[in-house]
């Protein structure tokens, strides 16, 4: 299929690669599992081509989008669609939760502990490459996170997000101790314009309903992963004692007590095994 070019010059600058291509465009809306009760937040909406098979099937549609040309073609396209706002602005500074409060005028409830709040809004994004891992933390860490998410991501990095042991990374971790996560689709760089150095993937993260471990701070749970992960060529008992500030066999009785071997390596721990390990150490 032959993909046709944008109608401008991308941004380099802002790392503009549109995807053109209408079946994957198609499977990434499929993917967000969209219906009338929807609400979604498009980060980066580009020319429009996504937004609009969004807002065929969402009840709301909250486009956000940094380049201001792109904002005045979004709302020239979509003035008849009240249900439909452009947003002018920069994703990484603008609060998720209180955007679409304001833009929905309904309540995004603030999770972890209501079941029901992280099904309040949904995120479909075609993330520029230099602020996906920025993009993704926010999105991750927001006081009212969306309840699904829909990114379209360098594919490498998609990869790294769904993997399990033995190739889990800090990425892994940190994403699936949020979200069930599942590539949905692989998209080559000829679907883009223009088309970036690297094929693409699209993940769909599912937000827990329940924190993974209940019984445990976030922040102690990642202090000892990010200790583990610090030097991942090396021996968790070497890493642990390193990240942690502990002598080695302060990390092998940690290890022990958590029944992992000292000579284990970070990137072969299940999530649960970290539980374990971050329970022992605080």
């Amino acid at each position: 299929m032959r993909i046709a070019a944008p109608p401008f010059r991308p941004k380099k600058s802002l790392g503009q690669n549109f995807l053109l291509d209408p079946a994957h465009r198609a499977l990434i809306v499929a993917a967000a599992d969209l219906t009338r009760e929807d609400a979604v937040l498009e980060i980066g909406a580009g020319d429009g081509s996504l937004t609009a098979l969004i807002a065929a099937q969402a009840g709301r549609v909250v486009a956000v989008e940094l380049d201001e040309r792109l904002v005045l073609l979004l709302r020239r396209r979509f003035v008849s669609q009240p249900h439909v706002t452009v947003i002018h602005g920069d994703i990484l500074e603008v609060e998720m939760g209180d955007l679409m409060r304001r833009t929905t005028g309904e309540r995004v409830s603030d999770p972890p502990r209501e079941a029901a709040a992280a099904v309040r809004f949904k995120v479909v994004a075609n993330l520029p490459y230099y602020i996906t891992a920025a993009v993704i933390r926010k999105l991750l860490e927001s006081a009212s996170p969306p309840g699904l998410m829909v990114l379209t991501l360098q594919r490498e990095v998609a990869e790294r997000i769904v993997a399990g042991p033995p190739r889990m990374s800090l990425l892994a971790v940190s994403v699936q101790y949020y979200c069930t996560a599942q590539v949905v689709d692989r998209i080559p760089a000829a679907a883009f314009r223009p088309p970036p150095k690297v094929d693409s993937a699209a993940v769909r993260l599912i937000r827990r309903r329940e924190p993974l471990f209940a019984h445990l701070e976030a922040e102690d749970f990642f202090r000892v992963v990010r200790a583990g992960f610090c030097q991942p060529r090396k021996q968790l008992r070497n890493a642990l004692a390193s990240g942690l500030g502990v002598s080695p066999a302060q990390a092998i009785a940690w290890l022990q007590a958590a029944s992992v071997s000292p000579q284990r390596r970070a990137e072969t721990l299940t999530l649960e095994e970290w539980g374990c390990l971050t329970e022992v150490v605080t």
